[in-house]
């Protein structure tokens, strides 16, 4: 991870004006009410003051997926630098109530979470409910057909707590995210099985959610007492030199660099929590680059569509997902290539935002429906809900393959779409 410590601001005067960016972004180019990356951070960015009004509304229509620091040739923060120009939208007021009462409840997952995991049969039967969706639409403007995912009856952690497992000298501290707490814990308990067969003692310390919903929402003050409730939790470990592993990239990139970035926290502490943080890809692949990982890999002749996230792209870590299952015999991979799934993060779920993301996502959704996968791979939790509301194909965490390689047990779907395999 690099360090940068200084505002996103600071590098303004990096931009050479080469469009570059308008050119990649996927918003941009499917919508007028976002007039393009470098009109809105470096360009608007010069008349942006402290404790003045943002002269562009049009910022909040950025994704923030980073297409456009990706990029760009001489490293301008343009997602930071609208990230920042979007929160002081909110510290001015200038996001109305009903809006700021939407974006923080989307923003919440841990949240909400905790509220409806314990009824999730019964708040998963009301959110299929035409007539509630439509109420939601009209009182908190999330559309009606946005791809809000499913609430598991089971936490993670309760399962974590009975995971049988002895004391050994390897140990890795596990950041399950909300997503595999409140509804995928399917993907902690592949990730807690995988680095247990690999011989690691699997840690998991209290931990809320990362913040990153947040942040993109502007609410920067709620976003780092998260961060730093983690940091104090993780730092730790850090100090021990026990690594911290996640299986939601955009939870380990809020960890390395998002959050400190965005809300300038450059403090000991959060530095070396940044730095001992790896994706579970990642972390993985450079055990096996360096010959201190062996995997014996059981045969999965299926031919798959992989999806890397925008925030997995950001990391800037090349694609870690990729050569880890490509050392799976017999697994063909098509790589999507996509810029850009569309529902970036609470993005997709907003009523004004909703076709933006699904026409941003088309390319992708095209792909899938053409190759006609039984499952599609992808790393971020809300790109896989993205995906399946689009294509109506299921979508796995890479970490779950993994598994089922290495003989592991595996749920749904993975497990039922192998067992039809092996029988056909």
């Amino acid at each position: 991870m690099e360090s940068h410590n200084k505002p996103a601001e600071m590098s303004l005067d990096q931009c050479i004006k080469c469009n570059i960016c308008t050119t990649a972004c996927p918003v941009s180019a499917v919508t007028d009410l976002f007039p393009g990356p470098k009109y809105e951070a470096p360009q608007a960015g010069r008349f942006r003051h402290a404790n003045q009004p943002t002269p562009d509304h049009s910022v909040d229509y950025c994704s923030g997926c980073r297409v456009c620091n990706m990029v760009c040739p001489t490293g301008v923060k343009i997602a930071e630098m609208n990230a920042r120009a979007r929160a002081s939208m909110v510290a001015q007021g200038k996001v109305g109530l009903r809006l700021r009462l939407r974006n923080n409840l989307i923003a919440r997952a841990e949240l909400v979470g905790k509220f409806a995991s314990p009824i999730a049969p019964l708040a998963n039967a009301v959110l299929k409910i035409k007539v509630a969706r439509m109420a939601m639409e009209a009182a908190l403007s999330i559309h009606r057909d946005a791809p809000l995912p499913a609430f598991s009856s089971q936490r993670f952690t309760p399962w974590f707590r009975k995971f049988d497992q002895p004391e050994r000298d390897k140990k890795v501290v596990y950041f399950h995210g909300c997503s595999s707490q409140y509804y995928e814990p399917r993907v902690g308990r592949a990730a807690v099985r995988v680095l247990h067969a690999l011989g690691y003692q699997v840690i998991v310390p209290p931990q809320n959610c990362c913040g990153l919903p947040l942040l993109s929402n502007g609410e920067f003050a709620a976003a780092r007492r998260y961060h730093r409730s983690n940091v104090n939790s993780l730092v730790g470990y850090a100090r021990q030199g026990i690594p911290i592993v996640g299986t939601s990239t955009s939870c380990t990139l809020t960890l390395k660099e998002e959050a400190p970035e965005l809300l300038d926290m450059y403090d000991e502490d959060t530095r070396l929590v940044a730095e001992s943080t790896f994706d579970f890809n990642e972390f993985l692949i450079n055990l096996y680059d360096q010959g201190t990982l062996s995997l014996e890999l059981k045969p999965i002749p299926l031919t798959l569509v992989y999806h890397i996230p925008c925030q997995y792209r950001a990391h800037r870590i090349g694609k870690p997902g990729l050569e880890l299952l490509s050392l799976i015999p017999d697994l063909n991979l098509i790589d999507s290539q996509a810029a850009c799934c569309g529902i970036a993060g609470t993005y997709g779920y907003k009523q004004e935002k909703y076709a933006i993301a699904m026409q941003v996502g088309e390319g992708l959704f095209d792909l899938i429906r053409e190759s006609d996968p039984p499952v599609v791979v992808c790393d971020s939790e809300t790109c896989r809900w993205q995906i399946t509301h689009a294509t109506h194909k299921p979508a796995i965490h890479p970490v779950e393959l993994l598994a089922a390689s290495m003989g592991l047990e595996i749920d749904e779907p993975l497990e039922g779409i192998l067992r039809a395999q092996t029988l056909s």
